[in-house]
C-alpha cells in the first residue's frame, strides 16, 4: 500500500541532445515504477535536442506535475527538475547526472537554466525528498558539481565510482528501491 490515499504518480524527464523517452533506463523505470502502483509518464519531451527551460517547464505543468508527483531527471532533466521545484511543490526529486553551471558549454548556456541563481532553500522546501546520484568517472559533468547541488539541498546523495553519466545501463534498480521506501508507508 502507498504512503498516501493517493496513488503517486512519476515523471521521467530524460536529458537534452536528442535524448528520448526509449533511452537507456527509462522505459525500465517505467515498468518497475508502475508494478509498485505509480502512475508513470514517460514521454519525449518537445524541443528534446535543446531542452529549453522555457519549454520544458511549461511542459512539466501540462503533464500536472503537482504535490503528488515524483520527478526523476537525467542530466539536463536533473536540472529541469530542480528549477520546476523552485515555484510548484512536488512529493520529490530524483537527480541522476545533475550540474547546477553550464559548464562552459554554448548550448547548455542557451537552455535558460543557468541564467538566474538557484534558490535551493526554495527548491528543498517544495518538496519531501530529494535524492541525487552521481559518478565519479561522469564524462560529462565533473564530480564536483552534483556534490555542490546535494550539499546545497541537504538532500540523499549517492556516488558510484564507475556509472559514467548513466547511459551504459537499461536498469537503474536504485533509483526504484529509492522511491519504493519513500511511497511505503513506515509501521
Amino acid at each position: 500500500m502507498l504512503a498516501s490515499s493517493r496513488v503517486p504518480k512519476a515523471i521521467l524527464i530524460h536529458g537534452n541532445g536528442g535524448c528520448t523517452a526509449g533511452d537507456i533506463w527509462l522505459p525500465w523505470v517505467e515498468r518497475e515504477l508502475t508494478a509498485l502502483g505509480v502512475t508513470v509518464i514517460n514521454q519525449t519531451f518537445p524541443d528534446n535536442v535543446k531542452a529549453r527551460a522555457r519549454i520544458w517547464l511549461p511542459h512539466l505543468e501540462e503533464l500536472g506535475a503537482d504535490e503528488n508527483t515524483i520527478l526523476i531527471g537525467h542530466s539536463s532533466g536533473a536540472v529541469a527538475a530542480m528549477r520546476y521545484a523552485e515555484t510548484h511543490r512536488v512529493l520529490g526529486s530524483i537527480l541522476v547526472g545533475v550540474c547546477h553551471t553550464d559548464l562552459g558549454d554554448s548550448g547548455e548556456a542557451a537552455s535558460g537554466y543557468y541564467r538566474d541563481p538557484w534558490p535551493w532553500q526554495r527548491i528543498r522546501e517544495n518538496q519531501k525528498w530529494i535524492a541525487i546520484y552521481s559518478s565519479t568517472d561522469d564524462p560529462h559533468i565533473p564530480i564536483k558539481e552534483p556534490r555542490f547541488v546535494a550539499a546545497q539541498l541537504q538532500c540523499s546523495y549517492f556516488e558510484f565510482e564507475d556509472r559514467g553519466h548513466f547511459v551504459d545501463s537499461r536498469e537503474l534498480p536504485e533509483v526504484v528501491q529509492f522511491v519504493k521506501r519513500n511511497i511505503t508507508p513506515k509501521p
